[in-house]
């Protein structure tokens, strides 16, 4: 997946690497936001980038972090023209990022939020066969469900191109999940219709076709570059497939509601208590 002619050793690539995760990591601790990471990256290597969030994960994994899923960004053609790229990006989703079964999403776990509407996939079989097409990718899914991504970034103002956001985990945030469940015989993503409120003020609507055109597309092309990375998607996994519309920030106080066809309402309720970032925004 290299997408750069760079010739700087495997050892100072790693050093390199491993400079922008602590950038990232001390944004976290601190609650404030940092410079962006392609200073050190670069714009256009994204196995760098990649090599960032892995070092990420495998220092959250060594405080005993839970890998429960993965998530899909950049799957809206408009931002991937922002951002100067034609495929989509990937995060991690680990288990303390599910937010679900809270009563108000913990305002102060996050620095800059935006909430954007989406279809879950929740795998009931492994994705690591080397001849994925969709009939696979469908014949996995258990069953879909409605989602909120509250995605962040820990780069200040959202200042960021391709290698930012990868290196940030695909500024992932947190995540809650609707109660209603479908399996893909009850619901077919491509036909879903959403629209987003923010204290019940319309903000944002979409289809399914706007997540790379059937959010089964966009769990095809995990599934395949997660087997590339050596990291296949397994039974039991959540995977947030990509936005159905634009993402509205979501600050402390506010409810979010999506509406998703026949997946129902997901709501998002934002703790009053911020971090010390969005009260400087």
């Amino acid at each position: 997946m290299t997408t750069s002619s760079n010739t700087t050793s495997a050892a100072d690539r790693t050093r390199i690497a491993g400079a922008a995760a602590d950038r990232l990591i001390e944004a976290t601790r601190n609650s404030a936001p940092c410079g962006p990471v392609r200073d050190l990256l670069g714009e256009t290597d994204i196995d760098l980038a990649y090599a960032v969030q892995q070092q990420l994960t495998d220092r959250r994994l060594a405080d005993g972090a839970h890998i429960v899923g993965r998530k899909i960004g950049l799957t809206s053609p408009a931002v991937q023209q922002q951002l100067g790229v034609d495929r989509p990006d990937f995060g991690v989703l680990f288990e303390d990022m599910d937010v679900t079964e809270l009563d108000e999403v913990p305002s102060e776990r996050l620095l800059q939020p935006k909430a954007e509407a989406e279809i879950a996939f929740v795998l009931s079989a492994d994705l690591d066969s080397d001849d994925l097409d969709l009939a696979t990718v469908r014949a996995a899914v258990g069953h879909a469900v409605a989602a909120l991504e509250i995605v962040d970034s820990r780069v200040a103002g959202w200042d960021i191109k391709i290698t930012d956001t990868v290196a940030d985990n695909a500024s992932s945030g947190l995540y809650v999940l609707g109660s209603q469940t479908l399996t893909l015989d009850e619901f077919e993503p491509i036909d879903a219709t959403m629209r987003m409120y923010v204290d019940d003020e319309l903000v944002s609507e979409g289809t399914g076709a706007a997540c790379l055109g059937d959010p089964l597309n966009a769990l095809l092309w995990l599934a395949r570059t997660a087997r590339e990375f050596g990291q296949p998607l397994r039974a039991g996994q959540v995977v947030l497939s990509g936005a159905l519309g634009p993402m509205v920030p979501s600050p402390p106080g506010v409810t979010v509601r999506a509406e998703i066809s026949s997946l129902g309402t997901v709501t998002a309720r934002f703790s009053s208590e911020s971090s010390t970032a969005q009260e400087n925004s």
